[in-house]
């Protein structure tokens, strides 16, 4: 059975913010029934209560028998689900697999992706946007990419400084277990560790 994907990251959550976002195309998000994605508008607040109750609802949606994964790198996403909001991290940390890439291939990854966001019209979804939400939300004004004055430059330098922050929260705030970017390498943490078990709520 196809699984279907739970996006954990804060900024897919936003309608419209799609090309700096790197957001799945809408066939990807159908093919996959992909929760976490297009939630709010970028004028309205969020926060990790307001994505653990939409991820809520939309797992009361996938058949139980429907393996779901969870995807992205925001860590207090990940910490709700995996402790609730209000709880301690139990002893020893919870484990949870954590793609292993080189930093130099990231980066280039990142200066790669970042080109093809401009390339396919970053500066004109960030004005249609502001046009469309003059005021936007704390949470979303954060987006990289999407602040005045953001340059090409500024992007990549805070895309990386934000991978950076992602790889220590990972290593301090859990037992990450570093797997190869490959699907075999995916299967068999799956084989060996999964599926993990999440909380849902409170």
């Amino acid at each position: 059975m196809r699984a279907a994907i739970l996006s954990a990251d804060s900024m897919l959550v936003y309608r419209g913010m799609d090309v700096g976002t790197a957001k799945p195309s809408p066939a990807e998000i159908a093919e996959f029934d992909m929760g976490g994605v297009d939630v709010v508008t970028p004028a309205e607040e969020f926060s990790s209560g307001a994505w653990l109750r939409a991820a809520a609802a939309w797992a009361a949606s996938v058949p139980e028998d429907r393996p779901i994964v969870i995807v992205g790198g925001t860590g207090l996403y990940f910490s709700a689900l995996l402790r609730g909001l209000d709880r301690k991290w139990e002893k020893p940390p919870p484990e949870y697999p954590v793609l292993k890439t080189d930093r130099a291939a990231l980066r280039a990854r990142i200066r790669a992706r970042l080109d093809k966001m401009y390339a396919d019209g970053l500066e004109a979804e960030k004005a249609a946007l502001r046009a469309r939400y003059p005021a936007w939300s704390k949470t979303a004004a954060l987006a990289i990419g999407y602040r005045e004055g953001d340059t090409p430059e500024k992007i990549y330098v805070r895309t990386c400084q934000l991978a950076k922050r992602q790889d220590t929260w990972f290593r301090h705030q859990a037992t990450p277990l570093y797997v190869e970017p490959t699907v075999d390498a995916v299967r068999e943490i799956w084989r060996r560790k999964g599926p993990w078990t999440v909380c849902f709520s409170k």
